[in-house]
């Protein structure tokens, strides 16, 4: 195998990127409507996620053999002649791998000058072989010293192009699958459905500005869709999703920052409160009253006609096993896909970071939980969880804890 000069490392992300689009394309109507999005892109990268090999230059270790070498290979000093070969012994040096060797063989974006050399590749080693002249310990020493360098001449470049390759490909195979079902939609005239008219208000007080928010793999089998045909269902879309959640941290921070004005109220009270300020930024559609309601004592509500597409539950910090419940609690409400729901944990422990760490550590014990997505702060979780009984249908849940002392 030589090293870096074979082909290139961009023709091997090109082709990853068009067998997928390609498995994208082959797949039905019904499945690219209703199979997780995630779940699908999950599955379809796990065979092009490059393995980059490490090499352990610790552990080389060495053999020889007696080889017979052309004359044309022995120094100058040498009283040999041309076209004959001559018995020398070889040193092997042979240096454990792990990941996959073979893509070594590619030369990245940005290369050096510095030339390559042919290796062997042999049970999880790659081999280099230095021709035993002189019975030079030094010598031999300095040549594989040289071998290493050309070893590791383009190593870090073709590194950082892979792991580059690898951040982005499940963000390229998500958009791809985003891209056929929308043309999917708009084929059977659906998107008018699909989305809930929630738009903010006109010459609210700016106090709560909301600014614009902005994965090694496992074996992973194909999500398996049974529905025969889509249905549309209500759906909150996620930039006025998370216009909400910005808005509840505004008023979780307020009540941080006064706790001499909210250490005794109760969990109805700062719901009230929460409400207050979250209500006059949207309306809904041309309905007229309150847009977000209350439900039962502590719960707050975004409904569209009979489907709840949004709730949140406002508790106080009561232990794990409260924690996980209230959870089902929440995905009690949801039967549709792409629902909504937030957790609003008011904490009064003194222990405010043991509370952070026990929520990080136990949300992705419940089993409906999917993934976690990028955090807003360290109080702020953003998490995937299905609803019951159904993988496919996923919902967000947004989870942000407030301390408020007593």
């Amino acid at each position: 195998m030589k090293l870096y000069r074979e082909g290139e490392i961009r023709n091997v992300f090109a082709s990853a990127f068009q067998q997928i689009e390609s498995q994208i394309n082959l797949k039905s109507e019904d499945y690219i409507l209703n199979v997780s999005e995630v779940e699908f892109a999950e599955f379809l990268i796990q065979s092009h996620i490059i393995d980059f090999p490490k090499l352990d230059f610790e552990n080389v270790f060495i053999e020889s053999y007696e080889k017979d070498i052309p004359a044309e290979h022995f120094p100058r000093t040498y009283d040999v002649y041309r076209g004959k070969t001559y018995k020398r012994d070889v040193i092997v040096y042979h240096i454990p791998y792990s990941g996959s060797i073979y893509v070594l063989r590619n030369r990245a974006g940005s290369f050096s000058l510095s030339g390559s050399i042919d290796v062997g590749v042999k049970n999880g080693c790659i081999m280099t072989e230095i021709i035993n002249f002189n019975n030079d310990t030094e010598s031999i020493k300095r040549e594989f010293e040289s071998h290493k360098k050309y070893i590791l001449s383009d190593y870090e470049y073709l590194k950082n192009d892979c792991q580059r390759f690898n951040n982005e490909i499940l963000d390229y195979t998500i958009n791809k699958i985003k891209e056929r079902k929308k043309i999917l939609l708009a084929k059977k005239d659906l998107l008018s459905s699909l989305g809930v008219p929630l738009k903010r208000k006109e010459n609210v007080a700016e106090t709560f500005s909301i600014p614009k928010p902005k994965l090694r793999t496992k074996v992973r089998i194909e999500p398996q869709i049974h529905e025969k045909g889509f249905k549309p269902e209500p759906t909150l879309s996620n930039e006025n999703y998370q216009e909400i959640l910005k808005i509840i941290n505004d008023v979780g921070k307020n009540f941080e920052r006064m706790p001499s004005t909210f250490s005794k109220k109760g969990e109805e009270d700062l719901r009230d409160h929460i409400l207050l300020i979250l209500d006059p930024n949207f309306e809904f559609g041309s309905a007229s009253g309150e847009t977000f309601n209350k439900k039962g004592k502590t719960d707050i509500l975004l409904k569209y006609d009979s489907d709840v597409v949004f709730i949140s539950e406002c508790k106080f910090w009561a232990g794990k096993s409260q924690y996980l419940s209230t959870i089902d609690q929440l995905l009690g409400y949801l039967t549709f896909r792409n629902s909504k729901t937030s957790l609003i944990i008011f904490v009064r422990n003194k222990d405010m970071s043991g509370v952070i760490s026990t929520i990080s550590e136990i949300t992705e014990t419940h089993p409906n939980y999917i993934r976690t997505e990028k955090p807003n702060g360290e109080t702020w979780w953003n998490y995937i969880f299905h609803i019951n009984e159904d993988r496919n249908r996923e919902i967000n849940l947004g989870v942000q804890a407030f301390h408020i002392p007593d």
